[in-house]
């Protein structure tokens, strides 16, 4: 029976969402091709995962467990994917698009000779063969793509895949692979700098903030406000390049691509580079003084006003209508 194969990753004691929107996809494919799920998860102490990756399709897990693999390392990521791939002969291998995503697809896609579409916003099985669809042109254009060979590889884009309904009656079967030797190159220590309470690539609501608040002292307005909205925070890029705030928060072009069910723009005018890493959000809303600015074109809903005087008000709202919900 044909196979489908992902990845599965674990982050601060969590399965990431991301993994399990691409495990539903996969689910999805496979039930239309009548093929299997299988799911590559690696780490320490990481077992007591595999119920939840069954709950949302995984028909086995190949687990690789091991001290040395509590952070990631691309070498013994690949090398248990590859084997992983060898044990299944999947036809497609789908990653998400994330920062581990971004890293190991390109060097499983080279040991596997394999193709590989990336960022993908759409997947389509047609007689066997995958046909992925993929924004091109900072978003502006979109490619219809297909691949030659299998396995086909494609990592998926974060907040794009529905999140299939979880079933607690599915088990799956546990394959216990090698853990990987140790890496080459080896982790000396690890910081984690104060970018967000959220991951701003799987947020389901970020606020964002611009040159409109005029320095760096005034951030904190967007900040109350994602608070109050338990958002992620984020930025665009000259607020990144002024260095108000660190660049793991910058939404656009040269930063991070985002998906979210609610992006609030605060101050931000809409560059073209900016609405390449935000327009595919669901829901738009543009706070800015200036009538003309290029954000309002693809907003959902406009605020025409000064940033000062609107932020604290939607700060004061959403805290009563949330608190109100607690």
């Amino acid at each position: 029976m044909p196979t489908l194969l992902t990845l599965a990753e674990v982050r601060q004691g969590t399965l990431r969402r991301s993994c399990l929107e691409t495990l539903s996809e996969a689910r999805r494919l496979a039930d239309a091709q009548g093929a299997k799920v299988a799911t590559v998860l690696v780490g320490s102490a990481v077992e007591r995962f595999v119920p939840e990756l069954a709950s949302y399709g995984a028909d086995s897990v190949h687990l690789y467990e091991g001290p040395d693999l509590d952070h990631y390392a691309t070498e013994t990521y690949a090398s248990a994917m590859a084997e992983a791939a060898r044990a299944t002969s999947p036809w497609a291998i789908l990653i998400p698009f994330t920062s581990i995503g971004k890293d190991l697809a390109p060097r499983l896609s080279a040991r596997l000779q394999a193709g590989l579409a990336s960022d993908c916003v759409g997947l389509l099985a047609k007689d066997g063969r995958l046909e992925a669809r993929r924004p091109c042109y900072a978003g502006k254009a979109f490619a219809q793509v297909r691949f030659e060979g299998e396995p086909q590889i494609a990592t998926l884009r974060p907040n794009v895949f529905t999140l299939g309904a979880k079933d607690a009656s599915r088990k799956a079967e546990v394959v216990k692979g090698t853990p990987p030797g140790k890496p080459r190159a080896r982790e000396t220590s690890f910081h984690e700098t104060g970018g967000g309470k959220v991951e701003l690539t799987e947020a389901q609501i970020i606020v964002s903030g611009g040159r409109g608040l005029k320095g760096p002292e005034n951030f904190h307005l967007v900040q109350e406000l994602a608070d109050a909205f338990g958002a992620a925070l984020g930025a665009s890029r000259a607020v990144v390049d002024a260095g108000w705030v660190d660049h793991q928060l910058q939404v656009g072009q040269t930063g991070k691509t985002v998906s979210p069910s609610l992006y609030i723009a605060c101050g931000i005018s809409g560059a073209i580079q900016h609405l390449a890493g935000m327009s595919s959000s669901k829901v738009i809303v543009a706070v800015n003084k200036d009538p003309d600015a290029p954000i309002f074109k693809i907003a959902n809903y406009g605020l025409l006003g000064d940033v000062f005087e609107i932020l604290p008000k939607l700060t004061a709202e959403a805290k009563a209508y949330f608190g109100g919900k607690s």
